[in-house]
């Protein structure tokens, strides 16, 4: 790699240079994204094709996330022994697997394990992306930068949606057969074309300046942060950085504290991904075309209000990306929580009003229009404000002792999270949706108070200087100029 990373930047440093590799490592993030969704258009024909019953249903859907879980957990530990875009790489190709053998899978056993394959990929990858991101950005827009995963991550989504509806109206419904394999081996199988393509950008990446200075590369680094900051910034650089991990290397660097067995920061992580999850985000992008077919849609109907709503995530993602370093994160995850709130909580009642009509449960057409309304506010809500904003904040909040193994943890409670709310779904929809989204609204609820009463401000300091900030500290709340160094 070393020798790619000398090449390819040197010391010919270029403004936008810090920007473009921020896009492609955030690449990772659609792999993320359509991972997430492109089970959404498969869930009912997946069901019939194994005969599965609601508990299995939720099983095939949310095994993926044990992998992710699993995946984050080890990412941290792996990439500060063997570096960030190896580890990049390696995700990629876990995530091919994965997409050609749950495209022909022949039982649920190995389609859960397929799914568990690629969730590991995916996993694994979403933790490194942003650390990575946040590692080379500047600090004056490291938020501007971070948020760039989410934002990729939605166009995941949209495509993963986007491509489910393309093969099931091709065929005639996601069980069909075209070009000689069911659409719903098709709307998998698709998945290899970006894990290849973010194989081959991991591969191009130059190494983390932090990584190679930790592994005593310091004449590497230097070459890299040649290519990301003005020649007389690097040796600046290269002390703060250096600085930094000595700093880190005289402290304890565990994640162990008092406040039941971990550090409060690290509870602080655990906790906000565990929101990020609970308030149900993720039941609108995996079972949204099963859920309205559930209150009465049809099955095109339901491809395109999915796909539709994958599009408002994209487009909102830009609301974060221009607010997160003016206004800062806290106040986001504030607002967000509280919007979160009164949209799930409309939600709810809307579904109270469902009928059922020969078994089936349908919505009068006002509520109906409610439902919608506010369940894309609901996206609104969450994707400009807990959707990238959570990730940003905690890929440059935990001290250089313990980020990798803190960012691990942290992931871990939200991929665990997801896993426990997509295999609850089935089961809790079809008791009620209206308690389901009930406790959502809860959650949501739950989730304002806390980001109000433990989050700290980051807006405006270089990693550095958050790592050595005292407990309770907040960040300058004016606008600062941004910085041309990376921290």
């Amino acid at each position: 790699m070393d020798r790619i990373e000398e090449s390819a930047l040197g010391e010919n440093y270029r403004p936008g240079r810090v920007r473009m590799l921020a896009i492609a490592a955030a690449v990772a993030g659609f792999l993320f994204g359509f991972d997430s969704a492109v089970i959404n258009g498969a869930v009912n024909a997946i069901n019939d094709q194994f005969g599965l019953s609601e508990g299995a249903s939720g099983l095939a859907v949310a095994s993926a996330l044990l992998g992710c879980a699993f995946g984050a957990y080890l990412a941290g530990r792996l990439a500060d022994r063997w570096g960030r875009t190896r580890i990049m790489f390696w995700a990629a190709v876990l995530f091919l697997v994965s997409s050609v053998g749950s495209a022909f899978a022949f039982a649920l056993w190995d389609f859960v394990l397929w799914r568990l394959v690629g969730g590991i990929g995916i996993g694994t990858a979403s933790v490194i992306a942003p650390a990575y991101i946040s590692e080379i950005a500047p600090k004056g827009n490291r938020g501007r930068l971070g948020s760039l995963q989410q934002l990729a991550i939605t166009v995941g989504i949209f495509a993963a949606l986007l491509s489910d509806q393309v093969f099931a109206d091709t065929a005639g419904g996601a069980s069909e057969v075209v070009l000689g394999l069911p659409a719903w081996r098709w709307m998998f199988l698709v998945g290899v074309i970006p894990s290849v393509v973010y194989g081959f950008i991991a591969l191009t990446l130059p190494e983390s300046p932090r990584f190679l200075i930790t592994q005593g590369r310091t004449e590497v680094a230097r070459s890299v942060l040649g290519g990301l900051v003005p020649r007389t910034m690097v040796d600046a650089s290269v002390r703060e950085i250096e600085d930094g991990i000595q700093n880190a290397a005289s402290e304890k660097g565990s994640v162990r504290g008092h406040r039941l067995g971990l550090q409060p920061i690290v509870w602080v992580g655990i906790i906000l991904f565990a929101f990020q999850q609970f308030v149900g985000i993720n039941v609108i992008f995996y079972y949204s075309t099963t859920l309205w077919q559930a209150v009465g849609f049809e099955e095109s109907d339901s491809f395109l209000i999915s796909t539709m709503t994958s599009v408002v995530n994209v487009l909102v993602t830009f609301i974060a990306i221009g607010l997160v370093d003016r206004i800062g994160r806290k106040p986001l995850l504030v607002t967000g929580a509280a919007g979160m709130f009164v949209s799930l909580l409309m939600v709810a009642i809307s579904f109270s009003q469902a009928t059922v009509v020969d078994g089936t449960p349908h919505l009068p057409h006002v509520w109906g229009v409610v439902a919608l309304v506010f369940a894309n506010l609901f996206v609104v809500a969450f994707g400009s404000t807990w959707g990238p904003v959570v990730v940003v904040l905690l890929s440059e909040s935990f001290p250089n002792r313990i980020r990798g193994t803190a960012l691990g943890i942290s992931f871990a409670s939200n991929w665990t999270s997801n896993f426990v709310v997509t295999l609850t779904f089935p089961v809790l929809s079809a008791s009620s949706l209206s308690m389901t989204y009930g406790l959502y609204c809860l959650v949501a609820l739950a989730a304002t108070v806390f980001a109000a009463r433990y989050v700290r401000e980051t807006k405006g300091l270089s990693l550095e200087e958050i790592a050595s900030r005292p407990a309770g500290d907040e960040a300058p709340h004016e606008q600062q100029t941004p910085q041309t160094s990376p921290s």
